[in-house]
């Protein structure tokens, strides 16, 4: 019996594979458990076409994330906050980052994947790192204004 791998089976092959296998192997066990299907021709069109649509997605997901990349590294994002004596009053978190970057640029930004060593407490600009996903990071420029 001929069967499609699913999803990689340690002793058998990687996703996508074709594979003989007995029929009692691939019918109570890999069809079975998810793990396969049976390798007719339309199961295997329908795979191909799967695949390609995937890498597809992926591609255009890379093309916005280093759109938004060169948005963000050309961009400052102003972050106003009362002054105090010294500094400023509170601090300038990952969550006013994002926040600001949402009103700014209208670009979703998850608070996580903002990199702050420790709370911004002073005025002028600062280097932050993001990350946007796919191992693409980008170096904000956040500046902090006193009202």
């Amino acid at each position: 019996m001929k069967v499609l791998l699913t999803k990689d089976v340690k002793t058998l092959g990687k996703a996508g594979e074709i594979k003989e296998v007995k029929d009692g192997y691939g019918q109570n066990f890999l069809i079975n458990k998810g793990l396969a299907k049976l390798a007719t021709p339309d199961v295997i069109e329908n795979w191909k076409s799967e695949q390609a649509r995937m890498e597809q997605e992926l591609k255009d997901e890379l093309a916005r994330l280093e759109a938004e990349k060169i948005t963000l590294e050309a961009a400052t994002i102003k972050i106003e906050k009362p002054l105090a004596p010294v500094g400023i009053k509170g601090s300038v978190g990952n969550a006013d980052i994002s926040a600001a970057i949402l009103d700014q640029l209208n670009i979703e930004l998850d608070k996580k994947h903002i990199n702050l060593k420790k709370a911004l407490k002073s005025t002028g600009v600062h280097e932050v790192d993001a990350k946007l996903g796919h191992g693409i990071h980008a170096d904000l420029k956040v500046e902090v204004v006193g009202v």
